[in-house]
């Protein structure tokens, strides 16, 4: 069962950003495309490039020479060594889906509340006033 990792403040990674970060040494980018988070393994599987230093673009798609469209802009990245593409939702490559992938991680926005809150008791001791003196027993 894969543990979980405080990696950062929501306010880190703002949409359309992406931020490296490190979980049981690992290097792990975390995205964030317009609030939704995705976790891929920083290291490309065609060559180990860092994918955190890819540029986060779209797809072009055309239909017949001339006439283009560009869609899904900022879903994916692309490896700085050899502009090898991947889905950032799913870690698919663009060109060989079924066998080339970035290894994905689950993530998740927890309320911090949630991860500090935790049963902490301090011992504490009987306090009395007698007369003028304060009176701990320990």
């Amino acid at each position: 069962m894969a543990k979980k990792h405080v990696v950062a403040a929501l306010g880190e990674i703002p949409p359309g950003g992406k931020k490296l970060v490190s979980a049981d040494g690992r290097a792990i980018v975390v995205f964030n495309l317009d609030g939704e988070f995705f976790a891929l393994s920083n290291r490309c599987p065609h060559r180990g490039g860092s994918l955190c230093e890819g540029n986060i673009t779209g797809l072009v798609l055309s239909d017949e020479p001339g006439h283009y469209e560009y869609i899904r802009r900022g879903e994916i990245i692309r490896c700085p060594w050899h502009a090898w593409e991947f889905d950032i939702r799913t870690g698919k490559s663009w060109c060989d889906p079924d066998k080339i992938k970035a290894r994905r991680f689950g993530v998740s926005v927890e309320k911090g509340a949630k991860l500090i809150e935790g049963p902490y008791v301090a011992e504490s001791f009987k306090v009395s006033v007698e007369d003028d003196y304060v009176v701990v027993e320990a």
